[in-house]
This record gives structure tokens, sequence and C-alpha cells, in this order.
């Protein structure tokens, strides 16, 4: 098995893409690449399970009927413009069910400043799509949005300034293995550390991993249709030790 996690930025710079190979007891970083382009993602994407994207994969149902209503200057739907409605409408059910579970609200793809990252993401699915990936953004098929901060959070790793600090990722890389001995990093360490971007596509192919062995939180038969379009967090429901 193969898992593939790609911290996607607005454009090549500021992308790092992480692939992993598993086998039964052990697990190997195979190939660490930055500054990597849409066709590049989808050359290294053939053959893997699960392909795990740090970046939204779809916008709120609401906001996107609320767009289409005001562009056509269409105010049936009276929006009230108030605190409550704004959440309503920048909110995806899985940013809700997220916020549920870990008392903390994800960037709004709508609102906050993941939008332009959004924008390529949705061309680098297109692509996918093309190369005979799975349009579906739930997490059931190849396609799975991840959450490193989150996921590090959950397995009871403090993120604090990690994404500016290179002794602080060296500390929690250190964590990372002496409770994944079986994780191996080859020669990639120093890339590991000198970048946050490589650093967090590491954090998304182990993710990817928990979601390709169903050990992953995926939406309820209610919210599925909903998680096809919107997209769908998978965050780990096993610690980082039972990835293996």
């Amino acid at each position: 098995m193969h898992t593939l996690g790609i911290d996607l930025a607005a454009e090549p710079k500021g992308t790092a893409l992480a692939r992993i190979h598993w086998s039964a007891n052990s697990a190997q970083l195979v190939e660490l690449k930055l500054g990597v382009n849409d066709s590049e993602i989808v050359e290294l994407a053939q053959g893997a399970t699960k392909i795990g994207i740090d970046c939204a994969l779809g916008w709120p149902t609401q906001f996107v009927e609320f767009l289409k209503l005001h562009s056509d200057l269409n105010l049936r739907s009276k929006p009230s413009g108030d605190i409550n409605w704004r959440r309503d409408v920048s909110y995806r059910e899985t940013d809700r069910f997220l916020q549920r579970l870990t008392g903390r609200w994800p960037l709004s793809v709508a609102t906050d400043r993941l939008g332009m990252t959004a924008l390529r993401c949705a061309g680098l699915q297109a692509r996918l799509v093309e190369a005979g990936f799975s349009r579906d953004r739930s997490g059931l098929a190849e396609m799975v949005e991840v959450y490193p901060g989150a996921t590090l959070r959950y397995w009871g790793i403090n993120t604090a300034g990690y994404r500016f600090d290179e002794e602080i990722r060296k500390k929690l890389l250190s964590q990372l293995l002496e409770r994944a001995p079986w994780l191996e990093l080859g020669d990639f360490e120093d890339n590991l550390l000198s970048s946050t971007d490589a650093f967090d596509s590491l954090i998304a192919a182990l993710s990817a991993r928990a979601a390709a062995i169903s050990k992953a939180t995926l939406p309820t038969t209610t919210d599925l249709i909903n998680a096809r379009v919107e997209g769908w967090i998978a965050l780990p429901t096993v610690q980082v030790e039972e990835l293996v």
C-alpha cells in the first residue's frame, strides 16, 4: 500500500508531497518533494491507495446557493447578514463536526485565506478525475481531506510554534519516531526539519493511512450527500502507534 500526503499551497512554491510505502510491520518514506506542480502530483498519485490533501476539497453548499441567488439579484432567501447567518453559510458540515470534536474551528474555505489554495485544489481534483480517480470528496474514495495540525493534536503532540521553528519541529519529529519506530525516513529527515511544508506532507500521508484502514472520521449516512460535494475532514480515530 502507498499513501500520498500533499501539503497544498496556492502555488507550487510552498507545496510539498510525501509518499509512504506500507508493509505489515513497517512504513518507509520513499519520496519527499518540495515545489511540486499539479502534473507531478497526478503522476505520483498513480497507484496510491489514498491521497491525503491538506486543503478543503469543496465549498459550503449554503454558501454556493447564496452566491447563485445573490448573483442573480434574487434575494428571496432574505439573508440577515448577522453573525449566526454568516456562520451558517461560511462553514461546511465537516467543519462543524470537527469543531464539536476538537473545540476548534478550522479555517473557512468561504471567507478565510484558504480560498486561493482551494481554487488551485479544484483544478487539481479535476486533473486527478481526468486521470481516473473518483470525484467523491467524502473520503470514501481515493482522495481524502486531511488536517495535519488537528491530527498532531489528537495524537497528543503539542503543535505550538512548530510551523515557525525548526527546533520545535525537531522535537515533534523525535516524539513521533519514538512512538512510531516502524517509520523509516531514509535520507529525508533534514528536509522534514527545514521545511514546514515537508513536515505537514508527512503528517498528511500518515493521516491518509488512517483513512485507508478505516480508522478516520467519516460522514454519517445523513451527511454523506453533502460530504461528497463539500468534502469531509478525515481525522484519525487511532493513535499513531496503531497505523501498522
